[in-house]
């Protein structure tokens, strides 16, 4: 409730009159004139309140008269009475309803009670109740009031003081209160304020306002009153202390700052009046010195005394506190005397009042940073500044430089006069330091023997002192041990704090400016550029001055504080004590680095690092930064201080022993705890503060580095840190920072710095490489992954080098980073993508190609298992980067171990299993090669070998998704086509100008080729057949000019690099495949596995020639490709290596094979038709991964393909001009086959080498096979003299030998007559040549005789095998198959040719039974020819090498001469039979009476059956020729009919047995001889006088034969005696006998014209001889003979016509 609300009006009216009632009943009796006036003053009030509507304002109007009964009251000093009247005072005053008249009175009221000494409490309370609820009482009045209170403070009473002081304190306050309100009333009024009334001092200034004069009154008395001075003003003083006094002053300066700014009266006062004051008062303490008695001034106040001191310490700390700027000179001076007064001279008590004092200036950074403003930086001054911070430096040194002897005593007290030890710890625990929390329980500091322990002074920030606050004590009180240092290092570190803090901040709300600075221009843009400059300018000015001052103070103070710190770290023991400390070298550091200081930075930064590591570790980079601080000296006022060196050697607790990093192996060092928790700081500044530590990083890495190898940290996954083994302190260090893209670029240069160093230490030595500068800088790249681009040069640079190093653990390490750093950047989801990105992309993995010149396997091995992995997680997205990766892959060599090979496989096989889609079509010629590279790679054949399965996976690829790679390729082709126009280059790509497409083909083909001729046959034949199946497979998609490249680039280059290698391979035996692999003799030298790969390659290209042969015809030079072609076969079919030379044969056979569309209606089995077998050889094996070739060999097949297939669509099957153009080719192809054939059976000439090449039948078999299929192609123009040169090539072919290590294989038994594949072939061959003249014009029938020819000769080799050159040779006909020794190769087996000979002489048969009447066979003479052949084995009969010879001879004569003889009677006029004639008789004469004799173990029944061959040439003779006498040459038939003559007179051999002599007699044989020649003799049929010459000439020969016989025979018997004759010649006798009993009988029935007359008298002179024979002993020959006489009895008269006659 208000005092001016109607209630408390009522409320106070009422009081009023309660009161002077009261105080008229007590003075009723005593003070009647008290009573009335009370009573005058009830009516009074109630008067006012009945008249008055303002009543307050009435009752201060006669405030005078109201108040005066009261006063009167007072006035009788009786206590009751003068209670009651103080409380009633109050009650109006409290009602602000006292004038100023009235309050004077009431004043002097006071001022008598108080001389009085009554009611002194009462009093001051109602001096303050006036003084407090109004502002009536000014000046004298004011003074009085003011005056009253001082002398209350100075009665006996302590309540009376105590309470005095305070009012007095308060009525102070009240008095500049009342200015200030003054102030706010008037702020703003220019006008003078009114003239002050009542009495004015000389030294009152009049312009002030009424409570401003009052003030200004007040506060001179005051300074007066301290200065031992007469007050002005304060009139009625009697006493007064100076403690008081300046406890006033430090108030009034504390709590109203702005009168003294504001008011120049004010001003003057304190730069006249107070600070000499100070000044002087502070004399004694400047000029006291520590141990010497000084005697006192006269004056107790002037002693060097601590009251005094401590307060003058705290109004200097006011001074500089609120009025630096007023009093700059002169806070120049009281901060110089607060450093002298740290002097270790100085009394214990005076050192800590001033350090509390320095504590609080240190907490005021912005009062620090004017000190720097207007001292340091000013030229001439005092570094006011820097004095402070070294000033504290050397106190905190001096500290533990001079021996602290506990509390020092002011002047005389003895020194050490409480002592030191527990009695000053209790002290301090009870006394003065009690409610700062004591001592801690150990030593805090502890340096060269001196402990100090460190006590709670203050709350951090804030400067709580202990004994500036003691203004109770008058004696210096003793300070604990400890407390001193305690508060300078608490005002170390707030200083510290403050600094930093106030210009981090600053410096944050500058960035924040600049920042918005920016933001806000958003106008034109002209204006915006003329803003933008004023706005940059005036900035830039601001920042200019303040970064100014900002180093400054840092310049200044740096210095100290590190002395300081440092010391103070090197002595520390605590642990939050050791954390306060390094925490102020971060902040330090932290902002030096801002500012950009690198001296002070480096400085703190190196003192953090020395403490982190053991003492006098040997770090360079350290010592040498260390060196410029070194003894470095910085003065004080004169005083020099020098920076310690630490040198502690305090007992920490160790908690981790390890080897140091040198080059020299040294003995073990420790780190204790306290290195540790400088570890952390470490860690924490490079965690926190990394963006200023630009270059220093190389001292915060080294040594980070240093303490990780102490540890024995090793680097784990992504770069961390973990334990190598128990360790005590961080598991890991970490140093990835939120750093700007300069300070990031510091960080790596310093960690490459350090690897370097790294990496110099363990070079040429296999010592354990420090890796610590490896792995952040791969931890570096890892948490920098939104900006790599900037640091991925330098970084990826750097550890490329360290993969390069011959320190096995360091490469290691450096490849893991930079594979990690490559994995992570492609998983990494940068903004834009990678995708968008290119050249992001591939700078990320170029690294990854760099690692391919590192010659380190274990480094390849880690990049290709960083290629896996990347191809695992992210193949799908590499795009730009296919080329680098493959790149990598493919870099492989031979000198790389099977592993890396392995790997880098691996990576391989996956791109092409699941990548080829995904990555650009570009890429695919890359992959090929890539592929091809590893099938070149001769380290591991399995590889090579799935290498080339690859290669056909990606041309199963290229074939089914063609139509997108073409069009990607074209895309991409005319993209370059473009960039090479307009650099104006020819396009650069391989085989230009062919389509892109079928580049790809190309290469592909290109680099199976290179496979093709590898030094490893299974990488030949694997590559060989999967080239030879991928063209026949897809093949298709190629354009035609493409083809030309295919087959003069890709498979005769091929061809020719095959055969040069086969030819010049060597010869030697590999033992083994390696391992314990055997190699089969067909491949034991590297000339047999070369020929396999020879056969393969020719094997392939013939079968392309054959398949695609329509679309290859269609290029221009088709007809040299298939020169070329067949000089490949021909040098194949050449080569001296088996296997080639018939491979070559099947590859020709497969060419041949071709067929050349003619009409619809001729189909190949045109060929069927004319007798040519199909194909003798297997056909090919197909090649390739069990993937059959292509093949069409009929016409429709080839059409159809030809025109389902796209890409050759357009190409038209071929017109009838070329066909034409086929002879060409197969003429070639004739002459290839003619010179092959010619060369590989020309003898080996006679001085060659016993192991002369001689061709193997399967070899020659192939050749002569081949000539079926050839000739169907050159028929039309084969001529005589091509048939000569078959016949040249099939006789050679023939008479080649087989090697007897051959010969059990080839040769057939000798009793089965069974013709070798050779022969077979051969008669094949003149087989299809007969069939085709056959059919063939009349023209082609000249070539019968040589046919016949050909065939003849073969028929000879049956008696006369032929002879190979000069090669000896076995014959098997000898031998005896199961005789032939088989020894050296050297030796030669001729073959078993009577199979093959009689099956010519079968062929010879049965084509002159075709042939016969031919105008050529007749003109040739062929009949003779056939004669004249068989003479041989005719003539040799038993002799021939085989029985079966002779007999097939004979029967063959009797079938030709039963075609032949009627067409030689035909043309006998011709006379070209002439010549066969005696031929003819010969052959008889030489088969009927051989030369050779039967074998011995000839059976009975074998001689009968050839006695049945004579017989039936005979019948022969009977049937076909003697009947035609007439026709025949006289000398041929009287051959003939001698020839009977011989053969009807038994002529017996001496070998037969007595019991074989009845068969072996040819009896048979005779007795047809005889009837024939008889037949003859007596035909009456003789039309011609020829045929009675013939008859006449038989029967002569008879007669003549029977005379001899009987002769002989009578002629053995006289001489045998009683002997008997031989069986046979008896047997003889007996013979002729009969046959002369037969001419008997034929003569009796024979016309007597029929016999000429010579034939009679031989027939009758025959008789006396078989007279002559009557005396033979043989009863045999006796009964013969008298059958041949008996006849005789018809003819023993002479005719009867005959004597008629007269004819003798």
């Amino acid at each position: 409730m208000s005092t001016s609300s109607p209630e408390a009006v009522k409320k106070l009216l009422e009081n009023m009159q309660t009161d002077l009632r009261s105080l008229s009943m007590e003075c009723k009796k005593k003070f009647p004139p008290v009573k009335e006036a009370a009573e005058s003053g009830i009516v009074k009030i109630k008067t006012i309140a009945a008249r008055s509507t303002d009543i307050l304002a009435a009752l201060k109007e006669n405030s005078s008269e109201v108040v005066q009964p009261f006063l009167m009251g007072c006035g009788t000093k009786e206590p009751k009475i003068t209670q009651l009247c103080l409380a009633a005072i109050q009650r109006l005053m409290s009602h602000e309803v006292v004038s100023e008249a009235a309050a004077g009175n009431i004043i002097n009221m006071l001022w008598q009670l108080m001389e009085n000494g009554l009611e002194e409490l009462k009093l001051l309370q109602t001096v303050l109740v006036l003084l407090t609820t109004n502002t009536v009482v000014h000046d004298e009045v004011l003074s009085k009031a003011i005056v009253l209170c001082f002398r209350l403070h100075f009665t006996k009473d302590n309540i009376t003081n105590n309470t005095a002081a305070a009012t007095v304190r308060q009525v102070v306050t009240v008095v500049f209160e009342r200015m200030v309100a003054e102030d706010e009333r008037f702020k703003g009024m220019a006008e003078e304020p009114p003239p002050v009334q009542g009495n004015s001092n000389r030294r009152t200034v009049s312009t002030l306002r009424p409570s401003a004069k009052d003030a200004y009154m007040l506060f001179q008395d005051l300074c007066q009153l301290v200065n031992a001075d007469a007050p002005y003003w304060l009139v009625g003083m009697t006493e007064m202390t100076r403690t008081f006094g300046l406890e006033l002053l430090e108030s009034v300066l504390n709590d109203f700052p702005g009168v003294f700014l504001q008011h120049q009266e004010f001003s003057f006062l304190l730069k006249e009046r107070v600070c000499p004051l100070v000044i002087k008062l502070f004399s004694p303490n400047i000029k006291f010195r520590q141990g010497s008695t000084s005697s006192a001034s006269p004056a107790p106040m002037e002693k060097p005394y601590f009251p005094i001191c401590m307060r003058l310490l705290r109004v200097v700390s006011v001074l500089i506190k609120h009025f630096y700027s007023l009093l700059v000179t002169e806070c120049e001076i009281f901060l110089s005397l607060l450093v002298k007064f740290l002097d270790g001279e100085k009394p214990q008590w005076l050192r800590a009042v001033a350090v509390e004092s320095v504590h609080r200036l240190c907490v005021q950074p912005h009062l620090l940073r004017s000190f720097c403003q207007s001292y340091d930086m000013k030229q001439h001054s005092t570094k006011v500044f820097r004095d402070i911070v070294n000033a504290l430096g050397s106190f905190i040194q001096s500290l533990f430089i001079v021996p602290n002897a506990g509390s020092q005593a002011s002047t005389g007290t003895p020194a050490g006069g409480s002592g030191s030890g527990p009695q000053a710890a209790m002290q301090a625990g009870q006394g003065a330091v009690g409610v700062s929390g004591g001592l801690t329980g150990q030593a805090a500091f502890e340096y060269r023997n001196i402990s100090i322990p460190l006590m709670t002074v203050s709350v951090q920030g804030s400067a709580k002192a202990t004994y500036l606050e003691m203004l109770d004590k008058v004696e210096p009180p003793s300070i604990p041990e400890g407390y001193a240092m305690s508060v300078a290092f608490s005002a170390l570190l707030d200083m510290v704090r403050g600094i930093t803090s106030m210009i981090e901040r600053e410096l944050t709300r500058e960035e924040e400016e600049a920042w918005c600075g920016w933001e806000c221009l958003s106008f034109s843009q002209s204006v915006q550029i003329v803003c933008l400059f004023f706005f940059f300018n005036n900035m830039l000015n601001g920042f200019a001055v303040a970064h100014q001052v900002w180093e400054e103070m840092v310049s200044a103070c740096w210095c100290g504080l590190l002395a300081a710190l440092s010391l103070l770290l090197d002595a520390s023991m605590d642990e939050t004590a050791t954390e306060n400390i390094l925490k102020a070298e971060l902040t330090m550091a932290s902002l030096c680095g801002r500012l950009g200081l690198v001296t002070p930075r480096d400085a703190f930064i190196t003192a953090i690092c020395k403490a982190s590591l053991p003492p006098h570790y040997a770090l360079t980079v350290l010592s040498s930064n260390a060196s410029n601080l070194s003894n470095k000296t910085y003065s004080i006022q004169g005083q020099t201080v020098q920076i310690i060196s630490p040198s502690s050697e305090s007992h920490q607790q160790v908690v981790a022993v390890g080897q140091p990093l040198t080059v020299q192996p040294q003995g073990t060092v420790v780190l204790t705890a306290k290195n540790i928790q400088c570890m952390r700081t470490l860690l924490n500044l490079a965690h926190c503060h990394g963006a200023v530590l630009g270059t220093s990083w190389q001292l915060v890495l080294a040594t980070l580095q240093h303490l990780v190898w102490i540890l024995g940290l090793k680097p784990g996954i992504g770069g961390v840190l973990k334990p190598g083994r128990a360790v005590e302190g961080p598991s890991t260090v970490s140093l990835y920072g939120y750093l700007d893209d300069v300070s990031l670029h510091h960080l790596i240069n310093a960690l490459c710095s350090l690897s370097m160093e790294a990496m110099d230490m363990v070079c040429g030595n296999n010592k354990e490489p420090s890796l610590f500068a490896v792995a952040k800088l791969l931890e570096t790249g890892l948490v920098n992954m939104d900006r790599i681009e900037i640091l991925w040069r330098p970084l990826t640079a750097h550890l490329l080098e360290v993969c390069q190093h011959p320190n096995a653990r360091m490469r290691e390490w450096g490849a893991e980073a930079v594979t990690a750093l490559i994995k992570a950047g492609l998983a990494y989801k940068h903004d834009p993508p990678l995708s968008q990105n290119q050249r992001l992309h591939l700078l990320l993995l170029n690294p990854l190609r760099e690692l391919s010149n590192v010659l380190h396997a274990d480094i390849r091995q880690k990049q290709l298992e960083c290629v896996l992995q990347i191809l695992q997680s992210q193949g799908d997205s590499l795009g730009p980067g296919w080329p680098l990766v493959l790149g990598v892959i493919g870099a492989i060599r031979n000198d790389q171990g099977e592993s890396l090979i392995r790997t880098a496989f691996q990576c391989l096989q996956l791109v092409v299993t699941d990548f080829l889609p995904t990555m650009p079509c570009t890429c695919l010629q890359i992959v090929v090669g890539v592929a091809g590279s590893f099938g070149l790679q001769n380290q591991e054949l399995n590889i090579s070998l799935t290498s080339i399965g690859l290669l056909w996976n990606i041309s199963d690829y290229f074939f089914q998704r063609a139509e997108t790679i073409t069009v990607e390729l074209e895309k991409e082709e005319a993209i370059q086509q473009k960039q090479a126009q307009e650099k104006g280059e020819p396009l650069n790509r391989p085989f230009h100008p062919a389509p892109p497409f079928d580049c790809l083909w190309l290469c592909l083909y290109a680099k199976l080729g290179e496979l093709c001729v590898d030094p490893r046959p299974a990488v030949r034949k694997s590559s060989g057949q999967t080239m030879f199946s991928t063209i026949a497979a897809h093949g298709t998609l190629l354009q035609q000019p493409t083809w030309h490249i295919v087959v003069w680039k890709v498979l005769f280059h091929l061809l020719d690099c095959v055969r040069k290698s086969s030819t010049t391979a060597d010869k030697e035996k590999i033992e083994s495949g390696g391992g314990n692999i055997l190699i089969h003799h067909s491949r034991d030298t590297a000339e047999k596995q070369w020929a396999e790969t020879w056969v393969l390659t020719l094997a392939g290209v013939a079968r392309i020639f054959n398949t695609r042969r329509y679309l290859l015809q269609q290029l221009g030079d088709f007809f040299k490709a298939w020169e070329v072609l067949l000089d490949h076969i021909q040098s194949a079919a050449l080569s001296k290596n088996n296997e080639v030379s018939l491979a070559a044969l099947k590859s020709f056979q497969e060419i041949l094979q071709i067929v050349t569309p003619i009409k619809d209606t001729e189909k190949p089995e045109a060929l069927i038709a004319m007798g040519v077998p199909p194909v003798i050889m297997d056909p090919l094996a197909p090649s390739g991964p069990g993937r059959p070739l292509l093949r069409s060999d009929s016409v429709a097949e080839h059409l159809a393909q030809r025109y389902n297939n796209g890409v050759q669509a357009q190409t038209p099957p071929p017109t009838a001009g070329e066909e034409m153009d086929d002879s060409g080719l197969w003429w070639s192809a004739w002459n290839t086959w003619y010179r092959t054939g010619m060369e590989c059976t020309r003898p080996p000439p006679t001085g060659a080498d016993k192991l002369a090449f001689i061709p193997s039948q399967p070899f020659l078999t192939a050749l002569v096979q081949i000539f079926p299929a050839l000739y169907q192609h050159v028929k039309s123009g084969f001529s005589m003299e091509d048939l000569r040169k078959l016949g040249v090539i099939l006789h050679g072919a023939v008479s080649v030998p087989i090697s007897s290590d051959a010969s059990p294989f080839i040769l057939p038994s000798f009793t089965e007559a069974v013709l070798t594949s050779l022969q077979e072939a051969v008669l094949t061959a003149l087989d299809v040549l007969q069939k085709a003249i056959c059919l063939g014009p009349e023209n082609l029938q000249v070539m019968y005789p040589a046919i016949f020819e050909q065939l003849l000769l073969f028929v000879e080799f049956s008696c006369k095998p032929p002879q190979y050159g000069k090669v000896e040779t076995k014959h098997v006909a000898n031998a005896k198959y199961n005789q032939i020794q088989l020894f050296a190769p050297a030796e030669w087996v001729a073959l078993n040719y009577v199979p093959f000979a009689e099956r010519s002489l079968e062929v010879v048969v049965d084509l002159y039974h075709k042939t016969a009447c031919h105008k050529a066979v007749i003109n040739e003479k062929v009949l003779q020819s056939i004669i004249k052949t068989l003479r041989m084995p005719l003539g040799l009969k038993y002799a021939c090498p085989a029985e079966s010879t002779w007999k097939l001879a004979v029967s063959s004569l009797l079938k030709v001469l039963s075609i032949g003889l009627p067409v030689a009677r035909q043309h006998a006029s011709s006379g070209k039979f002439d010549t066969m004639w005696p031929e003819l008789a010969n052959a008889f004469e030489d088969f009927l009476f051989t030369k050779s004799t039967p074998p011995d173990n000839l059976s009975i029944q074998e001689f009968q059956k050839n006695e049945a061959v004579d017989v039936e040439v005979v019948q022969l003779i009977s049937t076909e020729i003697l009947p035609f006498a007439s026709f025949i040459p006289k000398d041929f038939v009287g051959q003939i009919m001698t020839m009977l003559n011989k053969g009807s007179i038994h002529s017996q051999s001496s070998s037969f047995t007595e019991a074989e002599i009845d068969v072996r007699m040819r009896e048979d044989f005779s007795k047809v001889c005889f009837e024939t020649l008889l037949q003859f003799s007596f035909s009456n049929k003789a039309s011609t006088p020829q045929e009675g010459y013939i008859s006449r000439m038989a029967l002569s020969v008879l007669l003549q034969r029977a005379q001899d016989v009987l002769r002989r025979y009578m002629e053995d018997e006289r001489l045998s005696g009683r002997c008997p004759l031989p069986r046979q010649q008896v047997t003889e006798i007996i013979f002729v006998l009969k046959a002369v009993s037969t001419l008997m009988d034929s003569l009796k029935k024979t016309q007597p014209e029929n016999v000429d007359s010579n034939t009679w008298a031989q027939v009758i002179a025959l008789y006396p001889t078989l007279v002559e024979c009557i005396t033979c002993s043989s009863s045999e020959v006796s009964l013969a003979l008298k059958e041949a006489l008996g006849p005789f009895k018809d003819f023993m008269q002479p005719p009867v016509s005959k004597v008629q006659n007269g004819e003798s």
